[in-house]
């Protein structure tokens, strides 16, 4: 039965893989100040020994999250060129996946899917990590209102893994996402859109253990959940999810095992949040937790959903 906190693995037996050579071209926010976006996903994958190639979709003085912020959404023109450049320079092909995160606005989102196809035709074993940033529950939708049909009639078919949190599994399939499961049935309707792997992250349920929560992943006809304990935090970090998906990119593209990567991503994200509690910080802890992105404290296992 599944617990909240359950563990079987150690952080030996886990991380007992070097990391192999792989490129990430990691597109999408940047902020000066704070973690989000690609300064939540860069140090995070440089850390755990990823080449990461960052391509920035704005340019903020620090996240709206904060209320006040300054700084612009940069044309897709931009996005365009600099994927240009990287062909040109004859370096795209060694791109091994192309994660995509806040977009801005949709011409920027047509930008990324055409940079999706360039790197899959130069390299057929790339895949595409999509990131579908759009809302949270309690903020809501805090991305221009043509972003999410975009996203689901683009980017998600096109996609190899979709990394939603439950606001945004919900928002893309229509469905209910409470319990586990409208959540299995809400992510393998996501799957029937193009992705092979749907990641729920945020997921909180009245099903579920007490005191916990959890992260869903289904592949095909399997599915696994692992759960960790809900820390109390005055004001929630912003950027938990963009570094979720960032993790999980890099392990999954390590291990080629989805569940493990699922029990890596669950372990070193509750041992950086934990560590920006510990802080009292509002933003993530990345510099002073590093350590524990590639060493957590405890392993949370992922386990088979009956």
């Amino acid at each position: 039965m599944l617990k909240c906190g359950s563990f079987i693995l150690t952080a030996v037996e886990i991380f007992r893989w070097g990391f192999s050579t792989v490129t990430i071209l990691s597109i999408q926010s940047h902020v000066a100040f704070g973690h989000v976006g690609n300064a939540a996903a860069v140090f995070p994958l440089q850390r755990l020994g990823r080449e990461v190639w960052p391509i920035h979709t704005v340019l903020f003085s620090n996240h709206p999250g904060y209320g006040a912020f300054k700084g612009p959404i940069l044309p897709s023109s931009t996005i365009r060129d600099q994927v240009d450049g990287l062909e040109a320079l004859g370096v795209l092909d060694r791109c091994s996946a192309v994660l995509s995160g806040y977009l801005g606005d949709a011409s920027v989102g047509a930008a990324v899917a055409d940079a999706v196809a360039r790197v899959k035709a130069l390299n057929s074993e790339a895949i595409h990590v999509c990131d579908p940033v759009m809302g949270d529950d309690g903020p809501g939708l805090y991305v221009a209102e043509d972003i999410p049909s975009f996203i689901r009639r683009v980017l998600i078919p096109g996609a190899d893994v979709a990394i939603p949190n439950r606001f945004e599994l919900s928002l893309l399939t229509g469905m209910p996402a409470a319990t586990l499961e409208e959540a299995l049935a809400a992510a393998r309707a996501l799957m029937a859109l193009g992705p092979r792997i749907v990641l729920t992250t945020s997921l909180e349920r009245p099903d579920g253990p007490e005191g916990c929560i959890e992260m869903l992943l289904v592949e095909g006809d399997e599915a696994w959940i692992v759960a960790t304990p809900k820390l109390d935090f005055p004001v929630a970090p912003n950027g938990s999810g963009d570094a979720t998906a960032a993790l999980f990119t890099a392990f999954y593209l390590e291990s080629r095992d989805a569940a493990l990567a699922l029990t890596w991503t669950a372990s070193s994200i509750y041992s950086l949040m934990s560590a920006t509690l510990k802080s009292g910080g509002r933003e993530l802890a990345l510099i002073a937790g590093q350590e524990r992105l590639a060493n957590p404290e405890r392993i949370y296992d992922a386990w088979p959903v009956d």
